[in-house]
């Protein structure tokens, strides 16, 4: 038998990442597999209220809490995500600096995208400077 690929599987204590509703954008845990189409989720350090939730609204995350018992409260779960240091984790991962460089820029005003187009073009004078000389050498 051939080993797969694939490793973020829908499972409980697996982290998702929201993409729809009010806390979009969150972080939350997979407490409990309802069905095929649903799962019952919590995010108590991340401000997401245990509900049940369709899994085309979730982006399965590559953390997972470990022994995390199937139904577990809240408080269960808390401690479980500050023993393991998962939001962490999801803060440090290149995954959150890109989610949340893409939601800065979107809330620049015209001065900041003005400042960053200068950033930009004075970043790219010192590149083709540097790769000038260096073929020059």
């Amino acid at each position: 038998m051939t080993e797969s690929n694939f490793k973020r599987f829908v499972e409980v204590g697996r982290v998702v990442l929201l993409k729809a509703g009010p806390s979009a954008g969150r972080i939350a845990v997979i407490t409990e597999i309802i069905d095929h189409n649903r799962a019952m989720i919590d995010g108590p350090t991340t401000d997401v209220p245990r509900q049940s939730y369709p899994f085309k609204h979730l982006t399965l995350t590559p953390l997972a809490l470990t022994k995390l018992p199937r139904a577990a409260g809240s408080g269960v779960v808390k401690k479980q995500l500050e023993k393991e240091a998962t939001v962490e984790k999801w803060n440090n991962s290149t995954w959150a600096k890109k989610r949340a460089a893409v939601e800065k820029r979107r809330t620049l005003n015209d001065f900041g995208r003005f400042a960053v187009m200068l950033a930009k073009k004075q970043r790219t004078d010192v590149v083709r400077k540097a790769v000038a000389k260096a073929q020059k050498a």
